[in-house]
């Protein structure tokens, strides 16, 4: 129970760290700074950050094998991809449908581990992926006669799949479930890393950050969504699975819209609210379905 309730616990921090995204990303955005840059510093930070402190102090040797070096290597691709069309789609359609569509990535875990890691979808994990489904569908209040995209529908799919092979990856890769998910963590940001250099042809097209503002957004960005939320992810994934982690990715929004009513100042409808309360409801229900079932074990 403990072991369980710890994995819930650091799922929830992920989502929420992740979810602070916009925080970190939009004044980026405004003042100019490419996607790929943006997230060229984000990597380039969170590697840095990570590195120096395994290396001083956790005293961490990098050493990998051969044999675990593909595994991290696609890991970290993967994981990088999906940021990277994830911000691609918002050229394309609103953030809002963005977001939306996003959160299918549950439903394919689900669907991955049922068909090739033979896990049972209960009843309480479909409801669970139901209630926040439908929550998340309503936070997004579309304008009037708005048109989707068709391509940028493909593109944050694309991102939702990525992110799903991630989490079952983390999982079920036996050749690293031995290794230190401190290491880990490391070596997906090192590789994701390497995605934006040879998009920006080894950095000859990196835009610079040179004001306060930006560089404490850059470090936010390294620092939260990334070197948090992939060290809380980690261990939730090894400690409640794939499936679960999943769902609670649901607060990842939720965050979002807290951030935009607090910091952004926009206004709660009750849509949202409802929205909300349906999240909520999803989340609590996956929490505590292994009290319920582990109770009668006792007895």
């Amino acid at each position: 129970m403990k072991r369980y309730f710890k994995g819930v616990a650091n799922g929830a921090v992920a989502a929420i760290s992740y979810g602070t995204n916009p925080l970190f990303a939009l004044p980026l955005f405004s003042a100019g700074i490419g996607v790929n840059s943006v997230l060229f510093y984000r990597y380039a930070f969170a590697v840095l950050i990570y590195g120096l402190w395994l290396k001083f102090h956790k005293k961490m040797s990098f050493h990998i094998t051969l044999k675990e070096f593909f595994p991290l290597f696609f890991l970290g691709v993967f994981f990088s991809l999906s940021s990277l069309t994830l911000f691609e789609a918002f050229n394309h359609i609103a953030a809002g449908i963005a977001c939306t569509v996003l959160f299918v990535y549950p439903v394919i875990v689900a669907v991955i581990m049922a068909l090739f890691y033979k896990e049972k979808i209960t009843k309480t994990v479909i409801s669970s992926i139901l209630l926040t489904s439908a929550g998340i569908v309503m936070l997004y209040n579309g304008k009037p006669g708005e048109t989707l995209n068709l391509y940028g529908i493909c593109i944050v799919f694309l991102s939702a799949v990525l992110y799903a092979l991630y989490i079952v990856g983390v999982k079920n890769i036996k050749s690293i479930q031995h290794l230190n998910r401190a290491k880990l963590s490391f070596y997906v940001m090192l590789f994701g890393l390497m995605v934006y250099i040879i998009n920006l042809k080894f950095c000859t097209e990196l835009q610079m950050i040179n004001t306060p503002l930006m560089w404490i957004c850059t470090v936010g960005l390294a620092l939260f969504p990334t070197i948090i939320s992939l060290e809380t992810i980690t261990i939730a994934i090894k400690l409640i699975g794939s499936t679960t982690t999943a769902v609670l990715g649901a607060l990842e929004p939720l965050t979002a819209i807290f951030i935009g009513v607090l910091i952004f100042h926009e206004h709660l409808t009750m849509r949202i609210l409802a929205g909300i309360a349906l999240i909520l409801s999803g989340v609590i229900l996956i929490v505590t379905r292994k009290k319920q079932t582990s109770t009668p074990a006792k007895k």
